[in-house]
Formats: C-alpha cells, sequence, structure tokens
C-alpha cells in the first residue's frame, strides 16, 4: 500500500483549480458556437469545454467516434433523437452520426474522449487570427 494513504498525505498540485469565470469564450470554427476549454489532452484527443451556441445555430453532420456527453446549462440543442434542455443531460453512442440545432441558444458543458468528425476535419478548435489553433 502507499503510505500516503497510511498519513494521509495530499499531492501538492494533485488538483487544477480552473476559473472559468475569469475565461473569455473564444470563437470556434462553428459559426454561431463559441467555446471555453475547461481541459484537454491533445495526445488522446481528451477535451471537456464549455460551448456557447447562438439562437438559430447548427452544428453540421459529424460522427463520434467515442462517447460524448453533454449537459445543458441554459436553453435546449436537439437532433433526430430528440432535445435536451436546460438541466437534463444526454450523450451520445461511439459511432453514430447526427447534425444537432439550437433553435433557442445554449450553454453545455461537453466532454468528449476523441473529438468528433466533421468530413475532413475533426473535434473542436478556436479561431485564432483567422486560422484553427487547438
Amino acid at each position: 500500500m502507499d503510505p500516503r494513504f497510511v498519513t494521509k498525505e495530499p499531492t501538492p498540485g494533485g488538483s487544477v483549480y480552473v476559473k472559468v469565470t475569469d475565461m473569455d469564450w473564444k470563437p470556434s470554427q462553428f459559426e454561431g458556437i463559441q467555446i471555453k476549454v475547461l481541459y484537454e489532452k491533445p495526445e488522446t484527443g481528451e477535451l471537456t469545454c464549455l460551448l456557447k451556441w447562438e439562437p438559430g445555430t447548427t452544428l453540421p453532420f459529424h460522427q463520434h467516434p467515442e462517447l460524448e456527453q453533454s449537459y445543458v446549462l441554459e436553453g435546449s440543442f436537439y437532433d433526430h433523437d430528440g432535445i435536451c434542455r436546460a438541466g437534463n443531460f444526454v450523450w451520445r453512442h461511439p459511432g453514430s452520426y447526427h447534425e444537432t440545432k439550437s433553435d433557442e441558444g445554449c450553454i453545455i458543458l461537453a466532454v468528449y474522449r476523441k473529438p468528433n468528425k466533421f468530413g475532413e476535419t475533426a473535434g473542436f478548435g478556436i479561431e485564432k487570427e483567422g486560422a484553427l489553433a487547438s
């Protein structure tokens, strides 16, 4: 057994606190959707982020190569299977395809194990001076 369990010694720097309210919304590569990246591990594709959708936004047809999880904080968004409103949660099966829309706009906490596939591109990125940066 690790002696830290016995002595109850915490790991310095083991928790990373993110001041989300101090972060600016950044434009994504998708018109009408802004992003705040809360956690990212580029080598594996893991991403936890807040996504802010303007009313009338459509996220183009895409594939989920891995599990995707979304919790709606404000507003709602939907696809062919149903609608997810504030306070509700939806997850997508690995390998599934869909297009997502938000008529009223929304803010979503999204957790990705691997980036979604949008034709020739993958995942969410932050627009920076006309080019994508991740």
